[in-house]
């Protein structure tokens, strides 16, 4: 696998993307990333390859996001590096590369969104940012206490992904049902089920 960085401007219309992509992007996320580029002119550069079987043509191996959101706002070019792979190689870099991330650090997290809203309002960094209004907010709001957050090297803000079929996704919606508390938003209500759900089978 020959990678280069060197980046150069190709064609949007030479660009293709990769049937087999998985990855897919929540309308409002694409949204913010249109309106990211559109302000700023900036963004990551694609990577693609050769094209194995169109001539003078490159296929997306990460960006088809970007490509997408490039040819909306107007534009005729993306910024590119090139990589020398083959097929199975490409496929490898589309499970991963899109999926292979680290784990925000609370601490971390909430002071860069307390400088953000020191020069954007909420609504702007709704618009701005991939988390929901309400992440937002108690993010900027958790900086009030930052030096008890920063002590604790284990706070991390963690995604939990798994795939139930459709037995068990009636057993565990029924579960966080019965354990959901009244209070705070969805995903604090089933976050803090999980939770209960867990600390009673630990307890036994």
């Amino acid at each position: 696998m020959q990678n280069t960085n060197t980046i150069i401007r190709i064609p949007l219309a030479k660009l293709l993307p990769h049937p087999e992509n998985p990855n897919r992007m929540a309308k409002a996320n694409f949204e913010k990333l249109k309106r990211h580029i559109k302000q700023s002119h900036r963004y990551e550069p694609l990577i693609v390859r050769k094209h194995p079987e169109i001539e003078n043509h490159f296929q997306i191996i990460n960006g088809h996001h970007r490509a997408a959101a490039l040819k909306q706002i107007g534009e005729t070019f993306a910024e590119c590096v090139v990589w020398d792979v083959n097929d199975y190689q490409v496929r490898i870099l589309l499970a991963t590369l899109n999926r292979l991330g680290g784990k925000d650090e609370l601490a971390a997290k909430a002071s860069l969104y307390k400088n953000l809203a020191e020069r954007f309002s909420i609504s702007e960094l709704v618009k701005l940012l991939p988390d929901t209004r309400q992440a937002i907010e108690r993010l900027k709001d958790i900086t009030k206490s930052l030096p008890q957050i920063a002590d604790n090297t284990k706070a991390f803000l963690n995604t939990l992904i798994f795939f139930l079929n459709d037995e068990q996704i009636k057993i565990v919606e029924a579960a966080l049902e019965k354990a959901m508390p009244a209070e705070g938003t969805k995903a604090e209500k089933m976050a803090a089920a999980i939770t209960i759900i867990a600390e009673e089978w630990m307890s036994e």
